[in-house]
């Protein structure tokens, strides 16, 4: 008996074993973007960070987008090839496509590089999602990259995925 509880044990704590987890400390999960990271804002970046990543992770990729827009999701921000031994991004990040550490970031659906801030038509709110992937190699892509160019080579690559969300809306 006591070698299946501590077999089961021991499964249970390799199946937990990490909980990836992404975070902001201007973003509340399900509470208001504040106006600085939107077009009625500077439009900047919001700081990101993460945890918990598996062992076998070797970059991480972060998508933002607005799956509330009147004609269709919408990408305000594509970020790969974010080496492992980063666990954030910091706030107001430059829009560059490439950055320091081999960072790259791809086009939004504004047709520019780096963070697109909230910016919905007036009435209800949408919500805006920030999804962290942990993958287990770098992609080869180049900066500037889609996001469905990044998805599409992120296919079977996934160890773990963490997601936040914020609301914007405007009157």
């Amino acid at each position: 008996m006591k070698k299946i509880f501590f077999t089961l044990l021991g499964i249970l704590l390799t199946l937990n074993a990490f909980a990836l987890e992404v975070k902001s400390p201007v973003l509340a999960n399900k509470g208001y973007i504040p106006d600085g990271y939107t077009c009625d804002g500077k439009n900047i970046s919001p700081e990101i960070s993460w945890s918990d990543a598996p062992k076998k992770t070797v970059s991480f990729a972060l998508i933002c987008d607005d799956p509330d827009a009147p004609f269709g999701t919408w990408t305000h921000w594509v970020v790969y090839n974010i080496p492992v031994d980063v666990s954030k991004l910091d706030e107001g990040l430059p829009k560059d496509g490439a950055l320091e550490n081999g960072i790259l970031q791809g086009v939004n659906d504004f047709g520019e590089i780096g963070f697109g801030g909230p910016c919905p038509p007036p009435g209800k709110a949408h919500r805006y999602f920030f999804r962290l992937y942990a993958l287990d190699m770098m992609l080869k892509l180049e900066k500037g990259a889609a996001k469905k160019d990044l998805e599409k080579l992120m296919v079977g690559h996934i160890l773990a995925e963490a997601r936040i969300y914020g609301l914007y809306q405007r009157k």
